[in-house]
């Protein structure tokens, strides 16, 4: 009977990556299908009393009304298990270079590989002991994934509680050999191996969503010291063609201090995706002196792979995070970005035929925004442990222009906005970031951590610096009307020394040894005798001293603005030398401009 139930369950019609099937009850919503005779992977995204309608991730070119669709009975999942880590995945966690074992350069639909290498035998240490009660995401086994990430097998919330009735011995176990068996309270034995499955559109269960107080340091000045992000927070990176979204977000990638990296490129052209794997493949961990890619995760989908794809790569690469943050680690996720995967949202709505809004996109836009951003956070896991995740989400305006749907809704989810601006950017000012227009709510979360960790007056100095620059804004829209001779010399000084915090702090050299990573103790330094400069020479030119005849008889500005090459991070002790320095130029007060 079910066999002739599945023979009526066929292609009815197709628009795209969105196909029919009419006049059947055997699908489950969200459930995962095989569509066609190539087995298409696909997954339901609507049901009524006529039809079900199909999302499918692989480009449905040749398939025709008649062909057959199978049903797995599962929701659309991931593998979880070793073999994550260092791998490079498509949109839904297929692993590039076994595809292109099988198809060649160019992926043929229906092809199917095994997520996770099932053959691949693994140093597995058993932590389970016999008798001991086995809870939901308890860890029963380890192995070193890679030479940086020991990854931590843990009891699927899915699967059922019980006692440990087997276990196996230390040594080398595939991912589906028994390692463990446990029995239920009503008799029942489940077997455990080392992988799990997962649905990607449900959040992993934690047992407590704990207060954001402690920063995702980055090394990049403009965002530790200006607009902080936490760990377990949300950051988004909006910038039009050219501003160095990318590069943001590598820079992020290599020097945050998070565990572990999962990078998602999201719609991104073919050729810059290369040029991520290759670079990512070449780079090394400054921490570890390892390869970067054993504590990083890659989900290429290039903008020429199906979008239905594209519209899943977010959640396969979320769901991947709290895999790992459930182990105990910090999870640092780049998607880039998100502009192409509401794109993807747009196309399959107007497929389906679904009311527009606002520049076409659907009206539950902001929902889905904010259900994956949500996701982050600082998490006590099941078992006890603390991790995080932190999302940083870079925003492609069409034509730099920020009060596009896209960016305007990630705004309101999001507390870090780093505006990366074209002007900056075309004038080689890097990072691109608008220090007029981004903002961080977390200062005040994160104050206090500072405070303890760092200095006292980091969060002053950082006010200081801050005041100087909108100060410096304010005047140069008189300078825009009038020009800037008629300014006195206290409102001439500001836009000098707002020039030394632009060019010398602000603005970050990532190719230099010094430059390209900066400690939080050196980025205060760096704001204090930048404030040191302003407040000694504000009171020289209070006592009557010219600031042209200042400048002239001092090379103090230009200092500044080259100290971050000029002083290794290992020797801040230099910075003594230029606080005595500056100190000597009170010698200017007996000299009055001619």
């Amino acid at each position: 009977m079910a066999e002739d139930l599945n023979k009526n369950n066929v292609v009815y019609s197709i628009n795209g990556p969105v196909v029919m099937v009419k006049d059947t009850k055997d699908f489950l919503m969200l459930e995962m299908v095989y569509v066609g005779y190539k087995k298409l992977i696909g997954e339901v995204i609507s049901i009524n009393d006529k039809f079900t309608t199909i999302q499918v991730y692989e480009t449905t070119t040749g398939l025709k009304p008649g062909e057959p669709v199978v049903g797995t009975g599962d929701n659309m999942c991931v593998l979880l298990g070793p073999g994550i880590i260092s791998n490079i995945f498509d949109g839904i966690e297929r692993p590039l270079k076994k595809l292109e074992e099988k198809s060649g350069a160019f992926i043929s639909e229906g092809c199917d590989v095994d997520n996770l290498d099932m053959t691949r035998l693994w140093d597995v240490k058993i932590t389970a002991k016999l008798g001991e009660n086995l809870k939901h995401g308890y860890v029963y086994a380890t192995c070193q994934e890679t030479p940086l990430i020991e990854h931590r097998c843990l009891l699927s919330p899915n699967s059922k509680e019980g006692e440990v009735i087997f276990v196996a011995e230390d040594g080398k176990y595939s991912l589906k050999d028994v390692i463990i068996k446990i029995k239920t309270s009503k008799g029942e034995i489940i077997d455990i191996n080392l992988y799990q499955k997962w649905p990607i559109r449900v959040p992993r269960p934690v047992l407590n969503r704990m207060p954001l107080r402690q920063p995702l340091v980055t090394g990049q000045r403009v965002i530790d010291s200006m607009f902080p992000i936490a760990k377990g927070g949300t950051g988004a990176v909006p910038g039009g063609f050219g501003t160095g979204k990318t590069m943001t977000q590598h820079q992020l990638a290599k020097w945050c201090d998070a565990d572990i990296i999962v990078y998602i490129g999201c719609g991104e052209r073919g050729n810059e995706m290369t040029q991520v794997l290759e670079e990512f493949s070449g780079l090394i961990d400054p921490k570890s002196g390892c390869p970067l890619t054993d504590r990083t995760v890659l989900i290429a989908n290039t903008s020429n792979m199906p979008v239905a794809a594209r519209e899943a790569s977010i959640y396969t690469g979320i769901t991947l995070a709290e895999y790992y943050r459930d182990m105990g680690y910090h999870v640092a996720m780049m998607a880039d970005s998100t502009s192409r995967w509401a794109e993807a949202l747009r196309e399959i709505s107007g497929r389906l035929e679904e009311m527009p809004a606002e520049e076409g996109y659907p009206a539950y836009l902001p929902s889905r925004l904010s259900q994956f951003y949500e996701r982050a956070g600082y998490m006590t896991a099941l078992n006890g442990k603390e991790g995080s995740i932190s999302i940083i989400g870079a925003v492609s305006p069409q034509g730099a222009d920020f009060s596009e749907p896209v960016t305007q809704n990630t705004k309101r989810f999001v507390r870090s906005f780093w505006a990366l601006d074209k002007n900056l950017a075309y004038s080689r000012h890097y990072p691109a970031i608008n220090w007029n227009t981004s903002y961080s709510e977390y200062l005040d979360d994160l104050t206090p951590w500072y405070h303890e960790n760092i200095d006292p007056e980091f969060m002053k100095s950082r006010q200081k610096i801050y005041s100087i620059l909108q100060e410096e804004n304010k005047l140069m829209e008189i300078v825009k009307l009038v020009g800037e001779d008629v300014l006195p010399d206290d409102q001439k000084l500001v836009i000098e020394i707002a020039k030394v915090i632009r060019v010398g702090f602000l603005q970050q050299n990532a190719y230099h040894k010094d430059d390209t990573y900066v400690p939080l103790d050196k980025q205060l330094k760096m704001m204090n005798v930048i404030i040191k400069l302003y407040e000694v020479s504000k009171m020289i030119i209070s006592n009557g001293v010219a600031l042209s005849l200042l400048i002239e008889k001092t090379d103090m500005f230009e200092k500044l603005i080259k100290m971050k090459y000029e002083i290794p991070n290992d020797n801040l002790e230099i910075f003594d030398e230029y606080f005595d320095e500056i100190n000597k130029l009170t010698q200017f007060q007996s000299i009055k401009s001619i």
